[in-house]
C-alpha cells in the first residue's frame, strides 16, 4: 500500500509524531500539517487518501478542514480525532461526509483499524472505477462490428460528440444501424446512467405519436382512462431518440420545434408546463433537405436536428467488413442455437461480399442466422445461401466505395479477412496464448506469430486480466 499516501493534521507536535510513528510502524507514507490552512495548501500539490485531523484547532477546527476537503477532494476520506466531550461535533462530523472519527486517548490497533479499512474502501471504489470503464469500453460501440476506413471515421466522430448536450442527426439507409450509433452516443456520453428512450416516429399515427411524445391528461380524448406521462418525461437526464424524424406531420413538427428550444411542453389536455433534460438524437433514411425543398419538413427544425450530422454508409460502400460482420453473426446465431458451426466456405464467404445488399446490415444479420438455421455441416457453403445472395445480383456491379475501387473483393481478400477472423476467434478462446493457439490451428508457433504480425492482430485485447 505504499502507493497510497496519508496526512495528519494538528496543531500540537506531539500528537503529530505519535501517529507519524504509527504510520511509519505499518510502512504507510505519510506527511504532517500543522494546521486545516497548511493541509489544504500540501493537498492543492500532494495527492492524499486518507487525512487524519485534529477536531479542535485554532483558525480552522476540523469541522471546517472536513469541509473544505470533501469540496475541493470529494476522493479523500477524512478521520477526525476528537476528545470525550467532543462527540456531538464528531457525530455531526459523519453527517459531513467524515470516514469515521476516534476518540483521545486512543490505542494505535484502532487507528490502524480505522486506515485499513479505509485502504479496503478505496481498493473497492477502484475495482468498481476500473469495472465501469471496462463496461465503458464493451458498450462503447454496443454491437456495431467494423473497422473499415469509413466506419472508423464514423467512430471517431462519436468519440468527438459524446460528451456534448448537442442535437444529433445520424442519417443513413434502413437496415444500416442507426440506432446503434445512437446508444453509443448515449453509452459515452454522461447521460449513460440515465434512461434512453426510443420512438419510432412512422409507427404511430399523429394523435397517438404526440401522446406518446407529450403525454396526455385523464380524459383528455376518448380512451385517455388515466394521466400517461410522455417520452419526454421518461427520458429526462438521459437521452431521446427520435427514430425515422422524416415521416412526422408538420402539427407534431411545431410542437417538436418548441420542446427544443425551450426544453418545456405541456402534456395533452393539460395546463402545466413540463420541463425536460434530455439530449435528442434523431434518425432518418430520408434526404431531409430534400423534403425541406418540398415543403414537408420545416426548415428551422431541420437546422434544429442538424446541429452535428452523422452519416452512417450502407454496407456496399464498407464491403470489407462483411467477413466480420458474418462472423460476428455467426458466432451468435451457433452460440444461441447450440449449434458447433463454425465457418464460411471460401466461396460462401466470396458470394456475401459481392453481393450489394440492398437491407444492408440486417438483411446479412437475416442472411447468415437463416444460413445457420438451415445448414447440416459444420461449415456454411454457398448452397446454404438465399438464391438472391449466390445468384447474378451477388456479382452485379456495385458504385465505387473508395477511388480506384472495382465493385468487387478479390477472393484472396475474402479468404484473408476469413483467416484474421478465424485466428482472432481462436486466440479470444485460448485467452491470448499463441502456443495453445497455434496447436489448435495445427500451426508452427512461429507461423502463426508471422500471421498475426501480417494482419496487424491486438493480441493483448484476448489476455485474460
Amino acid at each position: 500500500m505504499s502507493e497510497r499516501r496519508i496526512l495528519i493534521v494538528d496543531d500540537n507536535p506531539d500528537n503529530l509524531e505519535l501517529l507519524s510513528v504509527l504510520m511509519e510502524r505499518n510502512n504507510w507514507e505519510s506527511d504532517t500539517a500543522e494546521s486545516g490552512v497548511a493541509a489544504l495548501a500540501m493537498m492543492e500539490k500532494n495527492v492524499y487518501d486518507v487525512v487524519i485531523t485534529d477536531l479542535m484547532m485554532p483558525a480552522m477546527n476540523g469541522l471546517e478542514l472536513l469541509v473544505k476537503t470533501k469540496e475541493r477532494f470529494p476522493g479523500v476520506e477524512v478521520i477526525i480525532v476528537t476528545a470525550y466531550g467532543s462527540i456531538p461535533t464528531a457525530i455531526e462530523a459523519i453527517k459531513k461526509g467524515a470516514y469515521s472519527y476516534l476518540l483521545r486517548p486512543f490505542e494505535p490497533d484502532d487507528v490502524a483499524l480505522a486506515i485499513r479499512k479505509i485502504y479496503e474502501l478505496l481498493e473497492i471504489r477502484s475495482q468498481n472505477m476500473m469495472l465501469r470503464e471496462e463496461l465503458t469500453k464493451a458498450l462503447k460501440y454496443d454491437k456495431i462490428v467494423g473497422a473499415s476506413q469509413i466506419m472508423r471515421r464514423v467512430y471517431e466522430l462519436v468519440d468527438n460528440v459524446a460528451n456534448t448536450n448537442s442535437t444529433v442527426l445520424i442519417q443513413g439507409e434502413s437496415g444500416v444501424g442507426k440506432e446503434l450509433i445512437a446508444r453509443a452516443l448515449h453509452n459515452k456520453s454522461p447521460r449513460a446512467a440515465g434512461p434512453f428512450i426510443k420512438v419510432s416516429c412512422a409507427a404511430l399515427p399523429e394523435p397517438l405519436l404526440e401522446s406518446e411524445l407529450f403525454g396526455h391528461e385523464k380524459g383528455a380524448f376518448t380512451g385517455a382512462v388515466a394521466a400517461r406521462k410522455g417520452r419526454f418525461e421518461l427520458a429526462d437526464k438521459g437521452t431521446l431518440f427520435l427514430d425515422e424524424i422524416g415521416e412526422i406531420t408538420q402539427a407534431t413538427q411545431v410542437k417538436l420545434l418548441r420542446v427544443i428550444q425551450e426544453r418545456e411542453f405541456e402534456r395533452i389536455g393539460g395546463n402545466k408546463t413540463i420541463s425536460t433534460d434530455v439530449r435528442i438524437i434523431t434518425a432518418t433514411n430520408k434526404n431531409l433537405p430534400d423534403e425541406v425543398a418540398k415543403g414537408n419538413f420545416r426548415e428551422d427544425l431541420f437546422y434544429r436536428l442538424n446541429v452535428i450530422a452523422i452519416d452512417v454508409p450502407p454496407l456496399r460502400e464498407r464491403r470489407q467488413d462483411i467477413p466480420t460482420l458474418a462472423y460476428h453473426f455467426l458466432e451468435r446465431y451457433a452460440t444461441e442455437t447450440g449449434r458447433s458451426i463454425r465457418a464460411f466456405t471460401d466461396e460462401a464467404l466470396a458470394m456475401m461480399s459481392n453481393y450489394p445488399w440492398p437491407g444492408n446490415v440486417r438483411e446479412l444479420q437475416n442472411v447468415v442466422e437463416r444460413a445457420v438455421a438451415l445448414t447440416r455441416d459444420e461449415v456454411i457453403d454457398e448452397e446454404d445461401l438465399p438464391e438472391n445472395v449466390r445468384g447474378p445480383a451477388a456479382f452485379s456491379d456495385l458504385p465505387d466505395p473508395e477511388p480506384g475501387d472495382t465493385g468487387v473483393i478479390p477472393l484472396r481478400m475474402a479468404k484473408g479477412a476469413w483467416e484474421k477472423s478465424y485466428i482472432e476467434r481462436t486466440l479470444r478462446k485460448f485467452g491470448g496464448n499463441i502456443t495453445h493457439a497455434a496447436d489448435a490451428l495445427e500451426l508452427a508457433r512461429k507461423n502463426l506469430q508471422e500471421k498475426i504480425k501480417a494482419y496487424d492482430i491486438d493480441v493483448s485485447r484476448f489476455v485474460k486480466q
